[in-house]
């Protein structure tokens, strides 16, 4: 296989080897400066056995910055440019993290010339590394070769999903294969085997596992011919299984109640639940307390904009937990009279009734600063689904179907729809945002609130998503 399933979410092992990788290099990097720059005669009185440690530290300190910074994504697309400027900006965040920890903690301090010469040597060595990567590594490791058996309506909804190159990174696509009686749907360039019987075609190519993406599997089922592939060493695997493993979301057209019934997740151990809450309230107070100036600021700059004694708050009911309404709280970003009808209207792409500070506060991610009062208080987590209005959820609880299921948790300030989506505002939009909130839901845990906050770090610095 070439993703893993940790604590329930699908991870690349191309991407958890190049982070060990680079690790092992960065760390490898502190050692070697430190000997070139002590190699006079004091290197072993100077650094003893404990330089390990705080070589690991330097090193963990800076690929955390190029994950926060992106460079592991598996959809990252960036050409060698922008790669350099990426991995230069982890560096000189790292730089600023350690001298944090080296002034709170002397005894880790390295010395400016081992680090400086650690942070050359470190570029030195993961810049080529982090470009072949991205370039070569897929070619020159072997991919998964997939099969998908079917041709039909189902198979074509894979491959229109399978848009970008970037898509295939993990696995070769060998083609379509139609079933008995099945409307080909699909390129004519993708069909394959439709002469042949599905066992001895897999065999023949060496495809290492079949998808079963049939469009009726009633009474078509060629149970014999997936047998003899199972026990032949071959997965075989059905449409929602790899659609939720490829692309992060839970195909709602094609769910069926049973699926849901009999697939693993949607639970949550009282400890988890527990951590989750400390979680929660660990970043949460963190956040309050390091960016309360920006919140002064933001209220001036709108009492400047609006006049002294205008709202700076904006209260909106919202969704929660179980169904149940909150009051939300963020800076306020639009005209007073922004709902004048008394009708609630989807926000917009160039919204007219944005004042331009909230034009500012919106692309900055600045108005979803209070919110962190309400993650304090309970009414919701740091990750989640991101909580709507009374008015749309009652509509699309109709309109899209296990939308409801969403309410299973606690909403969010973040989210995996919020790193995987552009921001949404219509009814199209909250259906793509459903799909991969199901996948949350279905799979959440600590390890992917982990990996969903070190991604809204790079979505505020790249402000990806804003309007």
């Amino acid at each position: 296989m070439n993703t893993v399933r940790l604590f329930r979410h699908y991870v690349q092992i191309k991407q958890l080897l190049l982070g060990f990788f680079e690790l092992c290099l960065l760390t490898a990097a502190v050692y070697a400066s430190a000997y070139l720059r002590f190699a006079g005669g004091d290197f072993a009185e100077t650094y003893t056995a404990h330089l390990f440690w705080r070589a690991l530290l330097v090193g963990a300190v800076m690929v955390l910055c190029m994950l926060v910074m992106g460079l592991y994504h598996p959809h990252l697309r960036d050409k060698y440019l922008r790669l350099i400027v990426r991995i230069t900006l982890s560096f000189v965040v790292a730089g600023i993290f350690l001298t944090v920890v080296f002034y709170v903690f002397p005894s880790l301090y390295l010395g400016r010339g081992v680090m400086g010469l650690a942070t050359v040597l470190g570029l030195a060595v993961v810049m080529p590394t982090h470009w072949f990567a991205a370039n070569r590594l897929d070619e020159w490791a072997g991919r998964r070769r997939i099969l998908i058996y079917g041709a039909g309506n189902n198979a074509a909804g894979i491959l229109a999903r399978l848009r970008r190159k970037s898509d295939f990174n993990t696995f070769e696509l060998i083609g379509c294969m139609p079933a008995p009686g099945e409307a080909v749907h699909v390129d004519d360039k993708r069909v394959v085997g439709s002469e042949k019987s599905l066992h001895p075609w897999v065999i023949e190519n060496r495809v290492e596992e079949v998808v079963v993406a049939m469009d009726e599997k009633r009474n078509a089922l060629p149970i014999d011919e997936l047998l003899k592939c199972r026990l032949n060493g071959v997965t075989v695997t059905d449409m929602l299984s790899f659609y939720e493993r490829h692309t992060g979301k839970i195909k709602t057209d094609l769910v069926s109640p049973g699926w849901f019934i009999f697939s693993d997740g949607f639970g949550q151990k009282a400890i988890a639940t527990r951590g989750k809450r400390l979680l929660d309230v660990l970043v949460a107070g963190t956040l309050l307390a390091l960016t309360w100036p920006l919140l002064g600021l933001a209220a001036l700059l709108i009492w400047v904009d609006d006049g002294v004694g205008a709202p700076i708050l904006y209260r909106q009911e919202r969704v929660g937990e179980q169904g149940r309404h909150f009051t939300i709280l963020k800076l306020r970003s639009m005209c007073l009279d922004a709902e004048s009808g008394g009708k609630a209207v989807w926000a917009s792409n160039n919204d007219t009734r944005v004042t331009r500070v909230g034009r500012f506060l919106r692309k900055s991610r600045l108005d979803e600063l209070p919110q962190l009062i309400n993650v304090l208080r309970g009414d919701m987590s740091f990750v989640g689904p991101r909580p709507e209005r009374p008015e749309f959820t009652g509509q699309l609880s109709k309109e899209l179907g296990y939308y409801e299921l969403r309410h299973r948790v606690k909403p969010g300030l973040t989210g995996w729809a919020q790193l995987c989506y552009p921001y949404g505002a219509s009814k199209e939009d909250a259906l793509q945002k459903l799909q991969f909130d199901l996948y949350y839901v279905k799979n959440h845990s600590l390890f992917l609130d982990v990996i969903i906050i070190l991604g809204t770090i790079e979505v505020i610095l790249f402000g990806k998503g804003a309007r």
